[in-house]
């Protein structure tokens, strides 16, 4: 089939790599700037397009006048697939291909739509990510008909960079799988989303501020928020000595000490391992890794005693 890629992330750039080698026509690749955390930027993707022979456009707005008379004029284009693309593409622009633009969506739709799905999941305790690959309808969010679904689970102890590792490895071939059953059947549905208001949940974006843990929550609370924040993102962070200190690994700690204390208390430091345990609104957490001062490394390095606290 002849494709257009629209979109950004390395996730992105594989599959448009993956349906060249299965002896698709890539005709466009449409992409705008990258975010921090990608590690492909628009500079590649115009690379690719030299590479196989297709137009490249750079635009954050495919939809804007000029840009669908771009498309028109690059001959016909059969389907589009698109991952992370920077704006909502309307209808006027889904209708330039006669199979649709397929998008790959990183929540258990119709549930989970938006942004930050992954993130959104883990802080609200899911016990599994949804992955999607659906039809996009023109002018609305992470709508249209599924044509291939997986299911990650997760658990208290999930990291969002595992989530992306595993979507990363996922999406371009399940593209594969949705075209080529696209092409038997351009009718083809897995499954049609609910259009009930009450089924949807709009996810909407994170911002690096949004990883500051509060230490009157529970030590569930601010594990998944630090898990949630993880690499491939800023980090969870907190204060000590007036300074930030991010935290990269955590985990529940249980004992049976009954205490009196303030939350963000640290109640122990483990000179062995290097770890310290912090009193949360209920229950205790354990930090393993730790970045403060531009280093990285045991809490129990810059942390002394117990009468230090995190703020």
């Amino acid at each position: 089939m002849k494709i257009a890629v629209i979109g950004r992330t390395e996730i992105l750039y594989d599959t448009a790599e993956l349906l060249a080698e299965k002896g698709h026509e890539i005709k466009l690749i449409i992409t705008a700037k990258e975010a921090p955390e990608y590690t492909r930027t628009a500079d590649d993707f115009e690379k690719l397009a030299g590479r196989l022979n297709a137009r490249f456009l750079y635009t954050p707005k495919i939809s804007a006048p000029e840009n669908i008379e771009f498309i028109r004029n690059c001959g016909p284009i059969d389907i589009a697939v698109s991952v992370n693309y920077s704006s909502v593409i309307s209808s006027e622009a889904t209708s330039l291909f006669p199979y649709g633009i397929l998008n790959a969506h990183g929540g258990d739709l119709p549930r989970y739509r938006g942004n930050a799905c992954q993130a959104w999941a883990i802080i609200n305790g899911e016990e599994k990510i949804g992955l999607c690959i659906h039809k996009m309808k023109g002018g609305e969010l992470d709508n249209g008909d599924i044509i291939e679904k997986k299911y990650m689970p997760i658990d208290i102890n999930t990291k969002v960079g595992k989530c992306y590792s595993w979507m990363a490895e996922e999406i371009p071939g399940m593209f594969a799988s949705a075209v080529k059953k696209l092409e038997t059947d351009k009718n083809y549905i897995m499954e049609k989303q609910s259009e009930k208001p009450e089924d949807a949940l709009r996810c909407y974006p994170r911002c690096p501020d949004d990883g500051r843990v509060d230490w009157e929550k529970s030590n569930i609370e601010a594990l998944r928020l630090i898990n949630a924040s993880s690499e491939p993102y800023a980090g969870a962070f907190c204060e000590f000595n007036g300074k930030i200190m991010r935290i990269w690994r955590a985990r529940l700690f249980a004992d049976n000490e009954k205490y009196c204390a303030m939350c963000g208390q640290i109640a122990s430091i483990d000179k062995t391992s290097g770890a310290i345990i912090v009193i949360c609104g209920d229950g205790k957490l354990q930090l393993d890794e730790v970045e403060f001062d531009g280093t990285r490394g045991k809490p129990a390095g810059f942390i002394k005693s117990i009468r230090e606290r995190l703020k």
